[in-house]
């Protein structure tokens, strides 16, 4: 046994310090980055930003939505060969990928949506342990088999697996254990990371092999978006903060609440009615249930299912979001997003805001 004395931070312990600028407005900022990855040779171009591959966020009307900003859409895992299909027809292929596992009946549908819509050019190998063996072998069979397509593979926090991936062959590594709004991993199992000090720990080791790397889970504003690009990370993948959505295709639940106050017509309590919408971690007893048929016996459940305000359209929280970076970038001089990192000097902090009123 041994401890890591280093201080490790998350979004939570940093601020941004504004320094001068030449920017006149927001509107200068340009929030567009360009990669060209390091296996598949392949250059994208887009706003950095990606909804997780998660029920209720990683669906195809989230791509076609998020698509319109020109972000990107990492698709859950169930969706059929001719929804994929069809998606092709209203998205362009460059802004969203296709998720798997690592068994073996993932690796046939893997192969049989690429066969089926060659254009595809992502490929998702996503697990909640990126450490093991097998995970590393899976990523390395599907670069063989794949060699042009660009491959994401997580997840991970430490600078030598991420290294290792890359050197398997991940263009992309997906970081974070455990920050998740609906994740329980920590608290089942003890293991993580925080998220901040992992993005830069990652961002440096990938950077350093020419790869990249997603932030991915721990964010709950606007602000903790920015300070994920602020340490390094090339892009930023969100699950909470898209979820409630119209676009995330789920059942809209109502709740009838009477208040204390009294309707005049009628001298009797008003009711008040409330909407939520469900949503979970995808390794909830929920997400097994639906998907696995249930928790098996050797495991148990490191997601939580929640209800939350329903949202109504995505659109509202896109421009939020991403008017909240560009803000970023004019308080700390960035013109381009590119740039932030660049900029960027984090304060060390205790509180980072006043919630008297929240």
């Amino acid at each position: 046994m041994r401890i890591i004395d280093d201080v490790k931070l998350d979004f939570k312990d940093v601020l941004f310090l504004p320094k001068r600028s030449t920017l006149a407005s927001r509107q200068q900022v340009d929030l567009t980055r360009r990669y060209t990855f390091k296996h598949s040779r392949h250059s994208w171009s887009g706003i950095p930003i990606m909804a997780a591959n998660m029920d209720g966020v990683g669906t195809v009307s989230m791509a076609k939505a998020l698509y319109e900003q020109k972000l990107f859409t990492t698709l859950v895992k169930s969706l059929s060969n001719e929804t994929i299909h069809n998606l092709l027809q209203d998205v362009d292929p460059q802004f969203f990928a296709v998720s798997t596992g690592t068994g073996e009946k993932d690796w046939l549908r893997l192969q049989s949506i690429l066969q089926e819509n060659p254009t595809i050019r992502f490929i998702c190998i996503d697990v909640a342990n990126g450490y093991s063996e097998h995970f590393g072998n899976f990523v390395e069979k599907v670069r063989q088999q794949y060699p042009h397509h660009t491959i994401i593979a997580g997840n991970v926090v430490t600078a030598d697996m991420t290294q290792e991936l890359i050197l398997r062959g991940a263009d992309i590594i997906k970081v974070g254990i455990g920050p998740g709004s609906v994740c329980t991993t920590r608290k089942q199992t003890g293991v993580g990371f925080p998220q901040l000090s992992a993005i830069i720990e990652c961002a440096d080791a990938a950077h350093g092999l020419g790869g990249h790397i997603i932030a991915d889970g721990g964010c709950t504003n606007p602000g903790d978006v920015a300070k994920a690009f602020g340490a390094g990370a090339d892009f930023v993948m969100l699950g909470g903060m898209l979820a409630g959505h119209d676009e995330g295709e789920g059942r809209v639940i109502e709740e009838h609440y009477i208040t204390s106050h009294l309707n005049p017509a009628t001298n009797k309590p008003t009711i008040e009615v409330k909407q939520f919408i469900e949503f979970y971690g995808m390794s909830s007893a929920t997400a097994m249930e639906k998907h696995h048929g249930g928790v098996a016996e050797y495991r148990s459940s490191e997601g939580k299912t929640v209800r939350i305000p329903y949202k109504g359209p995505i659109r509202a929280t896109l421009l939020d979001i991403l008017g909240g970076l560009r803000s970023t970038c004019t308080y700390v001089g960035a013109p381009t997003l590119k740039q932030l990192s660049k900029c960027t000097t984090f304060v060390r902090v205790t509180q980072q805001i006043n919630n008297i009123f929240s």
